[in-house]
């Protein structure tokens, strides 16, 4: 049994006080009660209404939603999941008490991951704020990127964990690997999880070469077996999560698409261009050191004093002082950004001097880490390694946004950095050989800060593409204030650096004690991060609980459409942009919306039809001069009628238009037409009268073989009870009748019910569901009941108190049993 002492506790005591109050301090908002204004929260809160709302006043969970896209599984947006690990989720998110939470977790996070890689506690704590203080963890808050800050912060001690179980104790290494995988998992950020994944690959097979090289690779089996052993716990215990997400991924832009088209742009997963469309740039690498090296954000422009702001106001341009905040600072090559991806100059410089200082296995994957996570943000910049992995390396084609995989370097930077300052503190480098190194790292970071302080030109042209749209005395206010920028955060750099190297030489001189040099380093680490954060998350971004909580106020157009009680219909709003934006889900069944895996053939319904339809909708409209007119808009419009869009809104302080065509929720249709593949399916939807004809693939065609279809003008159908699990029609006719229904087709989950007995459905005209209806006067259910959750629900809760009991088992034989004498 362990002894405890408060001695050694205090700086654990101490870390943890810290890391509560330094976020309540950087948020102090929060006090005042108020929540920050996340533009992917209010995303969240539109595209999860339908399933919230059906949760709260229902018996059983939404596991499916007609809120956008036509339609989508619900556990890809916000499903609740009850399993033996979500208590101490809970409690690790503090009681999901935001923002602190995700500071506390970053921090707590890397705080545990520095105990494990041997360092001190409050080295530590230094450590910690180095890594929890990075500009793109706090970005992503402001951003309301929840589930990813809140995986970046279980990432840490995942690898640390399995690092432990390597080199010290397999049981209590493979305990913390394991429960920390699990929450992981459970955060659900799966591309957050692939790059932990790929840490890990890297140090295992750096261990393994060693192994082979120093002859132990029995004792090393034996390591890795209790490893994948507490791994596949922690992966059962997250199994509806992961069966579900892989399940549909087939179907999700994630998956492979059937058509034949572009194929030089397509993977077997997301399509290259979308994959690599926000890429960093091979010079934007320099943020990691000088934050403001391409200018900082998109959002983010400049003071009324600018150069710009003069350059405005000479010109007399309206709202100057306005305008001038609202021109972007950055210029690189990525589409827009919300900032820079900044590690911190100290944290660079320290990283350098490591290169220099530390040996062994762990210089080896550190470095591979960190290259291979700047090369691959590379994307489309260095797009022959790129497409190695797109091509070549499992699962790498199903994630877009290649800078995401910063993260990694993100990780290998403090932690590299922190080894390094713990192997100084403890007196074992070289007295007499350890000044060159440290002027070899000054020089390779402050010296490369200060030529870009004094050379600002060879950092580029400072105008982005956008720029072209401005006159050129607005491009080259724009270039002088955006070297200005670079200017003053390279000198900022350089002095951070060079107040860090001093503290170095004067604690390996002895002019300073350890711990003294410890807090003077945390101080300016912290300073410096701290900083830039304020740049891209501050008190600005804070709003009144109430206003968080319903970012969607009715519109005109909305409260207008409410006023329909029908129970299935669809809205298209033209008025915002449709697929980058969820408010319109918030209150109706929404054509558009906005998730990053939507089914992959409702996208190339869009790409095909959808967009082109909108097109003309607003050609039509244009010409439109009295009310008499408007229902010709529709005409025509095969893909939006099928798909039974009712409403649309051009203008949210109007009344909506009425589409007479929609076709309804369901309808029975005279003929079909058999196709041979993906690629003429989706051309025929527009040859069509999808009123009275139906196009299907002929990998249905089973389903309809030697069957006549009855002229029967007396047939009905229609739609009478509706919820997201559950839909019913009743049928009643004389004869064999084809129905088409307006719903999204996805077999993983969908059944068709007639007098309580499953009858096959298919596809139809692409994206629809399509049914063989006998003659006769029943219902017609369809029940969404996914094996994959319920079943994946119950291995889930098993898997994780198994795990939990282990771990709980391990915890009482070291801290609560007498050792054995």
């Amino acid at each position: 049994m362990t002894k405890f002492s408060w001695k050694k506790s205090l700086p654990h005591f101490t870390a943890i006080i810290l890391f509560i109050l330094l976020p309540i301090i950087y948020f102090s908002p929060v006090l005042e009660n108020k929540q920050l204004n996340q533009y992917d929260s209010q995303t969240f809160t539109g595209m999860s209404k339908e399933i919230v709302d059906y949760n709260k006043k229902s018996n059983d969970l939404a596991l499916w939603t007609n809120s956008m896209f036509g339609g989508m599984p619900s556990y890809l947006i916000a499903l609740p999941t009850t399993t033996a690990i979500t208590s101490i989720y809970t409690v690790t998110n503090l009681y999901n008490w935001r923002p602190i939470n995700f500071i506390f977790l970053y921090l707590i996070g890397f705080y545990i991951t520095m105990l494990l890689f041997g360092v001190s506690p409050w080295l530590a704590i230094v450590g910690a704020l180095a890594f929890g203080f990075g500009s793109y963890n706090f970005i992503i808050i402001a951003a309301g990127h929840a589930s990813k800050a809140v995986a970046i912060g279980y990432m840490a001690p995942i690898i640390a964990g399995f690092y432990y179980a390597f080199k010290k104790d397999k049981w209590i290494g493979g305990s913390v690997f394991g429960i920390f995988l699990a929450l992981e998992i459970y955060a659900n950020h799966p591309q957050i999880a692939y790059y932990t994944f790929l840490i890990l690959l890297i140090i295992g097979i750096t261990e393994l070469v060693s192994a082979i090289r120093e002859k132990y690779v029995p004792e090393l089996l034996k390591k890795s077996l209790i490893i994948i052993a507490f791994g596949l716990l922690a992966v059962a215990s997250n199994t509806s999560r992961l069966w579900t997400t892989w399940e549909y991924g087939k179907y999700s832009l994630r998956g492979k698409s059937e058509l034949t088209h572009d194929q030089a742009n397509k993977t077997s997963g997301l399509d290259r261009d979308y994959a690599t469309g926000w890429s960093y740039g091979l010079g934007e690498t320099f943020t990691i050191l000088i934050p403001n090296f391409n200018g900082g954000s998109s959002a983010v422009g400049f003071s009324e004093d600018s150069e710009t702001g003069k350059v405005l106001k000479s010109n007399n341009v309206p709202n100057a002082n306005t305008l001038v905040k609202q021109l972007p600072g950055y210029w690189g090559s990525q589409p827009g950004t919300s900032g820079p991806v900044y590690f911190g100059a100290i944290i660079c410089f320290l990283f350098v001097l490591g290169l220099f200082l530390l040996k062994g296995n762990i210089r080896i994957w550190v470095v591979i880490a960190t290259l291979l996570s700047i090369a691959l943000a590379w994307g489309h910049n260095f797009m022959p390694f790129t497409n190695l992995f797109l091509d070549y390396f499992p699962g790498y084609n199903k994630f877009r946004t290649v800078t995401m995989i910063l993260v990694i370097a993100g990780f290998t930077f403090p932690l590299y950095a922190i080894l390094t300052l713990q192997k100084i503190a403890n007196g074992a480098v070289d007295h007499k050989t350890w000044f060159k190194p440290l002027a070899w790292s000054v020089g390779l970071t402050a010296g490369i800060a200060l030529i870009f302080a004094l050379i600002p030109g060879i950092a580029g042209s400072f105008i982005s593409p956008a720029d072209s749209q401005f006159p050129d005395w607005l491009q080259k206010s724009l270039i002088a204030d955006r070297q200005s920028l670079l200017q003053t955060d390279a000198l900022r750099s350089a002095i951070f650096i060079l107040l860090g190297a001093a503290t170095i030489w004067a604690l390996v001189e002895k002019k300073l004690k350890v711990n003294t040099a410890i807090l003077i380093l945390g101080a300016l680490i912290l300073i410096d991060l701290w900083g830039v954060d304020k740049r891209y998350l501050n008190d600005s971004n804070f709003v009144s609980a109430r206003e968080a909580k319903n970012p969607y106020k009715a519109t005109v157009a909305d409260l207008d459409i409410l006023k329909d009680k029908s129970i299935d219909y669809r809205v298209l709003n033209m008025s915002i942009g449709t697929f980058s934006d969820a408010s319109t889900s918030y209150y109706h069944q929404s054509i558009g919306g906005y998730h990053g895996a939507k089914m992959r053939r409702y996208q190339e319904l869009v790409d095909f039809h959808v967009g082109n339809e909108m097109e003309l909708i607003r050609q039509r409209f244009s010409k439109i001069k009295s009310q008499e007119g408007m229902d010709s808009l529709f005409l025509g419009l095969n893909a939006l009628n099928m798909l039974n869009t009712k409403y649309f809104i051009f203008s949210p302080d109007a009344a909506p238009v009425l589409n007479s065509h929609a076709l309804g929720s369901v309808w029975l249709v005279d003929k079909y037409e058999m196709v041979d593949n993906a690629d003429q399916e989706i051309a025929a939807v527009k040859l069509i009268d999808p009123a009275k004809e139906v196009v299907i693939d002929k990998k249905f065609q089973e389903q309809l073989s030697g069957v006549s279809l009855t002229n029967d003008s007396s047939a009905k159908i229609s739609l009478i009870t509706y919820s997201p699990n559950v839909m019913t029609y009743h049928y009643q006719g004389n004869g064999n009748q084809l129905a088409v229904f307006s719903s999204i087709y996805y077999p993983k989950g969908w059944n068709a019910y007639i007098d309580g007995k499953i009858v096959k459905h298919f596809q139809a005209n692409y994206v629809l569901r399509s049914m063989l209806l006998p003659k006769g006067n029943y219902d017609i259910v369809f029940r969404f009941e996914p094996t994959s959750f319920l079943t994946g629900q119950k291995i889930s809760f098993w898997s994780s108190l198994i795990l939990l009991l282990l771990i709980a088992g391990l915890i009482a034989k070291k801290f609560l049993l007498p050792e054995k004498k």
